[in-house]
């Protein structure tokens, strides 16, 4: 890998250490490095780099021609790296200096191994589904970034009364969910938002979607899951005059009469997983599966 783009959050320099690693162990390699700007601004303003490098500000700085892109931080890092990723087919690697981590799979301690294994070809490309939004009317607050990898969430605004939420699977009506919101998740964002909402987990290579209504009132409604091909449209009631539309951790409010379509997106996210990892593996560990001692001989 010869040219490859490093993104983190601006907001804080938690992550100086890990940093400092990965570009050393980088140009170990002579690899040419672009830093995003805004972080790459507060690296220099706490001087922890030692020379300048070349920097990136959005989608338009980006190309074909990186071979991967470092997400510095937890699984908020990524969904925000993705906005910058698009359909540009570039690779993502997580590094994990944030808590949970499901998609930045990458340790603190193991960033040398995990860059010696990218070098050395031993790895695997994983493609993940994303959901992509349209509106009628059409709001502009998402503009061209009108797409999740985890998911999209309609939710209440403003108040402590429930929101009706009629649902459309491919123009056939299939229920009026009364709930706090609703999450339309992807295989990736099982594991989030629908999890804690007693949403099924999905491995990301799976081609389903899932439904999963928030605090329903209507105590029978349960996640459904779906085929990843299937178009939805939900049409909102509230006693307020508008509700929210979330896209990951992008959030906007919306009017009540507005109609909302959803859909798998044209293009996916590619993800690396390193030789030594599988989902498996990551599921047993996050969620705590192997603290069974009755598993502990087969983990």
């Amino acid at each position: 890998m010869k040219k490859v783009a490093i993104y983190a959050q601006s907001y804080s320099v938690s992550s100086e250490k890990e940093i400092k690693t990965l570009i050393k162990v980088l140009e170990k390699y002579n690899t040419v490095i672009f830093i995003e700007k805004d972080f790459y601004n507060l690296l220099s303003k706490h001087d922890i780099l030692n020379k300048k490098y070349p920097v990136f500000g959005s989608f338009d700085d980006l190309s074909e021609s990186f071979d991967a892109l470092f997400s510095v931080g937890g699984d908020g890092t990524i969904l925000r790296a993705v906005t910058y990723v698009r359909d540009l087919n570039i690779p993502i690697l997580g590094i994990n200096s944030g808590r949970l981590g499901f998609l930045a799979t990458v340790q603190k301690k193991e960033i040398k191994e995990a860059i010696a294994l990218l070098m050395e070809g031993k790895y695997s490309i994983q493609e993940r589904t994303l959901l992509q939004l349209k509106t009628i009317p059409e709001t502009n607050t998402f503009s061209e970034v009108n797409f999740a990898l985890n998911e999209i969430t309609i939710a209440r605004r403003n108040t402590t009364s429930m929101i009706g939420i009629k649902t459309y699977l491919n123009e056939e009506y299939l229920t009026n969910y009364w709930a706090d919101g609703l999450i339309i998740a992807t295989p990736t964002g099982s594991t989030g938002y629908s999890l804690s909402c007693n949403g099924p987990v999905i491995l990301p290579d799976s081609t389903s979607l899932i439904i999963t209504p928030i605090a329903p009132h209507n105590l029978n409604a349960r996640p459904i899951v779906i085929p990843e091909d299937t178009s939805i449209q939900l049409e909102i009631s509230a006693r307020e005059k508008d509700f929210l539309i979330s896209l990951d951790s992008r959030i906007t409010t919306v009017s009540q009469e507005t109609k909302v379509y959803i859909e798998k997106a044209p293009f996916t996210i590619k993800t690396i997983q390193l030789e030594d990892q599988s989902y498996l593996k990551t599921l047993r560990k996050k969620l705590l599966w192997g603290e069974d001692i009755r598993n502990q001989a087969s983990s």
